[in-house]
């Protein structure tokens, strides 16, 4: 374990942080892109089932596939693996969001319509903190799958801690291969962890438990 530190630390430090950048700008645009989507398809029910359907449809093309289909595109490097991690991130984010909004009781919408409260005033102090739960478990599903398959985006020059991972595959080395996995590992049970903090202070004080 000494040994590998001593001659992958520098290397191991950097490819973490390759990969937690590459996740987090992939699940930052999911965030600023699937919350608004969601809270907007309540107000479109009809086009609900349509929208979260092509959101599933693009999360079952098989990773490696998405990521080489973005080569042709946006060639290689960081940006082509954010697009698709971006990608990954939607559906449970989209789903959750949808899925939250809609738990809100009818009869407390009708209630603060009746207090002088606009829609989007409602939207914001009431509906979306009440949601905020399913909301932050839906982000919480997602950071983990990016910060997973962001290991995929070495394939395409991506960098991050794929990098160690697949050389040691083709160099048979498996302390590169442990050396990669486990920081992912970390990584995933910190993050979500971290999230799972901000999701109780952010819930409603008659949801904290």
């Amino acid at each position: 374990m000494i040994s590998f530190l001593n001659e992958y630390g520098s290397e191991l430090l950097f490819k973490t942080w390759e990969q937690f950048y590459t996740s987090a700008l992939a699940l930052l645009f999911g965030i600023a892109v699937a919350v608004p989507a969601g809270i907007l398809l309540t107000r479109t029910s009809k086009t609900a089932k349509i929208v979260i359907g092509i959101a599933g449809m693009l999360q079952t093309i098989p990773s490696l596939a998405l990521l080489a289909l973005m080569i042709p595109l946006f060639g290689i490097g960081k940006l082509p693996a954010i697009i698709a991690l971006f990608i990954y991130s939607l559906l449970p984010i989209l789903r959750n969001t949808y899925i939250g909004m809609e738990k809100v009781s009818p009869q407390l919408k009708d209630s603060v319509k009746g207090m002088g409260m606009t829609r989007m005033q409602s939207i914001r102090h009431v509906e979306v903190p009440i949601a905020m739960p399913i909301i932050m478990a839906g982000i919480r599903l997602s950071a983990v799958y990016v910060i997973s398959w962001a290991t995929l985006a070495s394939y395409i020059g991506g960098g991050g801690l794929g990098d160690l991972i697949f050389n040691g595959l083709n160099l048979f080395q498996p302390d590169l291969i442990i050396g990669g996995t486990i920081p992912v590992a970390i990584m995933a049970i910190l993050v979500d962890f971290v999230l799972g903090k901000l999701e109780k202070s952010l819930a409603p004080v008659t949801q904290r438990k």
